[in-house]
């Protein structure tokens, strides 16, 4: 039997509009939208709760700044007042994915600030004592020009690998459930893991156990290129747990799963190769201790775990509303309608 897809959202509609304005903003909220609510609510109380200084304040007006940016933008495209075709979905994802990013780069101020101790002895007994050994230091007898070029190579493609999966799906992807689960995924991600930071600091093998090292890892072009970006951009007390571990595996899960979909057909070996070495460069390169390797691939396998079983409950949620879960570029009836497929399937 056909369906009227036009009247069966007319009557949604119309329902949705009598709950009130305000009942009905919060029916809008997605789980994505309180995680990250959630996580900069976090970020924002721990660089208040820090002695007074002038790092204080200006982390302090950092992530609030996020914060409100954040809660702007969700009042302004989830409670319906932005509805333009482009700019309320660019706004949004800027909102959402945009802000989370962001926090990692005033993480460097805020980590030592919201915890003035290091870790690394404790992470250090942890792998002796579960592993037997430290790979960074195991990996010393190999370090070479030509191995440390290739694992600082891979561990800097980490930023690519990152750039070509998230600004595509973020931004082309049409395929509603597909989009909403790498991204609330990789939020999950960056959401847990820069907050675990701040309650397991360190600084990783090679600045904590500089002298147990025969080898000093060699210049090269993309071991200068680590050096530079980690000095200039990196939050330098952020090992644990690693997401130089977890993003990548949670990529390289995501499009195991989506092997049956373009590009992941083909893809899916690329990601999981680039993966595996990039787990071994923070390693091989000092930064991570195995255990946080261990936390990052159990944070990467939550991660999958979860976003793919509450954007299931999300899709189905978003059918009943007859609403969207991400807001869709140009939308158009058609794609509403596929969508709401979508959403059943």
């Amino acid at each position: 039997m056909a369906i009227d897809h036009r009247e069966l959202y007319s009557s949604r509609s119309t329902e949705l509009e009598s709950v009130g304005p305000i009942r009905g903003f919060f029916r809008e909220l997605a789980f994505q939208d309180w995680l990250v609510f959630g996580f900069l609510v976090i970020l924002n109380l721990a660089a208040y709760s820090t002695p007074e200084s002038p790092e204080r304040t200006q982390s302090l007006h950092r992530v609030f700044s996020l914060l409100v940016f954040l809660t702007a933008t969700l009042v302004v495209v989830r409670g319906g007042l932005l509805k333009h075709g482009f700019f309320a979905p660019l706004l949004y994802r800027l909102a959402i994915y945009g802000t989370v990013q962001l926090s990692y780069f005033f993480l460097g101020e805020l980590l030592p600030l919201v915890n003035t101790t290091t870790l690394d002895g404790e992470l250090y007994h942890l792998d002796t004592l579960l592993f037997g050994f430290e790979p960074a230091i195991a990996l010393d007898s190999v370090v070479t020009p030509i191995t440390t070029e290739w694992f600082a190579f891979f561990y800097f493609s980490y930023f690519f690998l990152l750039a070509i999966h998230v600004i595509p799906i973020l931004m082309l992807s049409k395929n509603a459930r597909l989009l909403g689960e790498f991204a609330l995924g990789m939020l999950l991600v960056f959401c847990i893991g820069h907050t675990v930071y701040m309650l397991v600091p360190g600084f990783g093998p090679y600045k904590a156990m500089a002298g147990h090292f025969q080898h000093e890892l060699p210049h090269g072009m993309w071991m200068d290129m680590v050096l530079s970006t980690v000095a200039t951009g990196g939050a330098q007390m952020d090992i644990f747990p690693s997401l130089h571990t977890a993003t990548p595996t949670f990529i390289a899960m995501f499009s195991f799963r989506h092997r049956n979909k373009l590009p992941f057909k083909y893809t899916w070996p690329v990601v999981v190769f680039f993966a595996v070495n990039i787990i071994i460069a923070t390693m091989f390169l000092r930064w991570h201790y195995i255990i946080d390797v261990v936390a990052g691939l159990t944070l990467a396998t939550l991660a999958v775990l979860l976003s793919t079983r509450l954007t299931r409950i999300e899709a189905g949620r978003r059918f009943r509303l007859a609403t969207e879960n991400w807001p869709t570029f140009f939308k158009s009836p058609r794609r509403s309608t596929r969508t709401a497929e979508l959403a059943r399937s």
